[in-house]
């Protein structure tokens, strides 16, 4: 049985879809004028995306490179070339949404109030609350999904012989993910039963990952584009894309080495546009890769589920166990130009991916040494708790503790522009 729990307003895909088709034809009018638009050069104010123009090797000549996002240009005036109301994705939708008195009232009382079956999978039914949101969904459809990763979920999928992209199951489950619900899910097959892991399932919440961190950079910097046509710096909700620190993901997973093969994962999954260069990609296999584990870190076809030794220990436990067995781990990702930065600064990362034991230790040193510090997780956006069978068998209080700690506001003074901070973060 699979759970969903929802505390979004109803209709948000059926109000999605209405404002697309009330834009159609405004869009078919501007676009005659796309041509004449102008792409600006961005020189960016100080904020967490600042070095993301900086990087590259040594003895490489950095070049200014014009920002043009996969869904408008920026416009002569400083606005954008199509109405935003007309194409408004469910990333727009939930970063804009506000929750009302009755939302937050009726949060501690919700109730399940429809169930469906779950297709593709038998004996099986998604229940939830609200709205029946499962006749909105386009199961069709990546929508919401940037066009670059699209295409390259696709190629990826083409190049390994999969078919799984087509299973209504998969297309169920990412067109939840971006439409941003509250999700358990209770039917995904671990790797270690058989040797066989449900790797859709993964797949989906890392393009969803992925696609949460490239809309929410695309977001900052065309305000950024935006501000520097603008003569004086004007305060406007409409330039709040921020949060106090810069990680927006974090993953908690039990064993390193699970996170080495949702990394690895992850890697594969983010356009060759996106890793023109992985940093310390030989120091991750070293630190969290078993003596088994050879080769590029991006070849994910080398067998992840290899047979394991003979040993007196069941199978499962062998599958589970036969890698990295640690369980106090955590590494920062960020996403640069042109760059995967592995073991990048915690407070300057994308995505977060660690145990919850690391994470509680952490918590715990800040609180004794004040100059430590847990701020990394004042702006978490996205949580995605994987394995949860396995952390319940280790100390699930350690989550119960980490998810307490998600949005404080910050111990220390943040480096971020607070004019840029999102409301919610500023009110908590």
């Amino acid at each position: 049985m699979k759970t969903l729990n929802s505390m979004k307003p109803p209709g948000l895909a059926s109000k999605l879809k209405r404002k697309r088709e009330e834009g159609k034809g405004k869009k078919k009018k501007k676009r005659g004028n796309k041509e004449k638009s102008k792409v600006v050069d961005i020189r960016e104010p100080y904020n967490m995306l600042e070095d993301d123009h900086n990087e590259g090797e040594e003895g490489s000549e950095i070049e200014d490179v014009e920002f043009h996002s996969d869904e408008e240009d920026i416009g002569i005036n400083g606005q954008t070339a199509y109405e935003d109301s007309t194409h408004l994705s469910f990333f727009d939708l939930h970063l804009q949404h506000s929750l009302s008195k009755e939302e937050i009232d009726c949060k501690s009382n919700v109730k399940f109030s429809w169930e469906t079956p779950a297709i593709g999978m038998k004996n099986c039914k998604w229940i939830g609350t609200g709205k029946n949101i499962m006749e909105d969904l386009d199961i069709n459809s990546c929508h919401g999904l940037k066009e670059k990763l699209s295409e390259h979920w696709m190629d990826v999928y083409k190049t390994s012989g999969g078919k799984d992209m087509s299973s209504p199951k998969q297309s169920i489950f990412f067109s939840l993910c971006s439409s941003y619900r509250d999700i358990l899910y209770c039917n995904k097959r671990p790797f270690y039963l058989k040797g066989l892991e449900d790797a859709s399932i993964m797949d989906a919440y890392i393009m969803h990952s992925l696609n949460h961190v490239f809309r929410t950079r695309d977001s900052v910097k065309k305000n950024d584009a935006k501000l520097t046509k603008l003569k004086e710096y004007t305060e406007s909700d409409k330039f709040r894309d921020q949060g106090f620190t810069r990680p927006k993901v974090l993953i908690l997973l039990p064993l390193a080495s699970i996170m080495y093969r949702v990394v690895k994962r992850l890697i594969h999954l983010t356009p060759s546009a996106y890793k023109v260069n992985v940093e310390h990609k030989d120091r991750f296999t070293t630190k969290f890769g078993s003596e088994e584990d050879t080769g590029d870190i991006e070849n994910v076809d080398e067998s992840e589920n290899s047979k394991a030794h003979k040993s007196s220990k069941a199978s499962d436990f062998q599958m589970l166990f036969g890698g990295n067995n640690e369980d106090d781990f955590m590494i920062g990702i960020k996403f640069t130009r042109k760059t995967i930065k592995l073991f990048s600064d915690f407070h300057t990362s994308d995505i977060i991916i660690a145990s919850a034991l690391c994470l509680v230790n952490k918590i715990e040193e800040a609180g004794i040494n004040k100059e430590k510090d847990v701020d990394f997780l004042s702006s978490i956006e996205v949580l995605i708790i994987d394995h949860a069978d396995v952390i319940s068998m280790q100390n699930w209080s350690h989550v119960h503790t980490v998810i307490e700690h998600l949005n404080r506001l910050p111990s220390k003074q943040p480096g971020t522009d607070v004019m840029r901070i999102r409301p919610w973060y500023i009110l908590l």
